[in-house]
């Protein structure tokens, strides 16, 4: 089943003779379930696509269709709903509220839509984080790795379809990196998550199920890595 559908996807940035195409004609096809990574070099638009994807920045032209709904037919208020309620954003950088403790930042989507957290659940995502004992720090009372576990549990917290990540082991040591990839592929796996990686680690890239790389705003290469054959044959 194709969950996540894009189709002629162009962003272009400025006009006139300082217009700077992001993406140009871009269209491909994820069906549930898949971990895919978008390589290439600085530049070459992967973080434009996943902002567009997560309804954070409009494309000049083209659609997306996540699991078959037009994400760009909606209104800003829409798109705001949207992205806190279908989309898990993660970041290189955590993007955390620093007056905020752990499990507030893991729980924000809930509350910011009016929602209480079942504890059951928050404590269900603090042990999948390893963050039991860390669930009252603050941001600046935890490590990078501490953060960046925050920052995937509150992209986890609400169940959406789809989760996407810009570099999310970029600010990260190796054995960390490690530890948040195993994080992501193990919700990959179990909960049959879609995920997205933007990645510069060829390493990385090939514990995905595929590989999509981009240059100049353009598909250069799609090819499957073997690591999703039986999941989604």
């Amino acid at each position: 089943m194709e969950f996540l559908t894009i189709e002629h996807l162009s962003k272009t940035y400025g006009k006139g003779e300082n217009a700077v195409k992001a993406l140009n004609d871009v269209s491909f096809t994820v069906p549930k379930g898949q971990l895919t990574a978008i390589i290439g070099a600085s530049g070459s638009g992967k973080s434009t696509l996943l902002h567009i994807l997560g309804g954070v920045d409009r494309p000049t032209s083209g659609k997306v269709y996540l699991d078959g709904k037009d994400v760009y037919a909606q209104n800003n208020k829409e798109l705001a709903i949207f992205r806190r309620q279908q989309v898990g954003l993660i970041y290189q950088f955590y993007n955390l509220i620093p007056v905020l403790n752990a499990e507030e930042n893991i729980t924000l989507p809930y509350i910011m839509d009016g929602k209480k957290p079942d504890p059951a659940k928050v404590e269900e995502m603090l042990k999948l984080m390893d963050l039991m004992d860390r669930r009252h720090h603050l941001p600046s009372q935890l490590s990078g790795g501490q953060q960046q576990r925050v920052s995937i549990g509150r992209a986890l917290f609400t169940a959406p379809g789809v989760i996407l990540a810009d570099e999310p082991t970029g600010n990260l040591d190796s054995k960390n990196s490690a530890e948040i990839i195993a994080l992501l592929r193990k919700s990959n796996r179990e909960r049959n998550q879609t995920m997205i990686i933007i990645t510069h680690d060829e390493g990385i890239a090939q514990q995905c199920d595929r590989i999509i790389t981009l240059s100049d705003g353009k598909i250069i290469k799609d090819k499957k890595t073997g690591r999703g054959v039986d999941k989604h044959a």
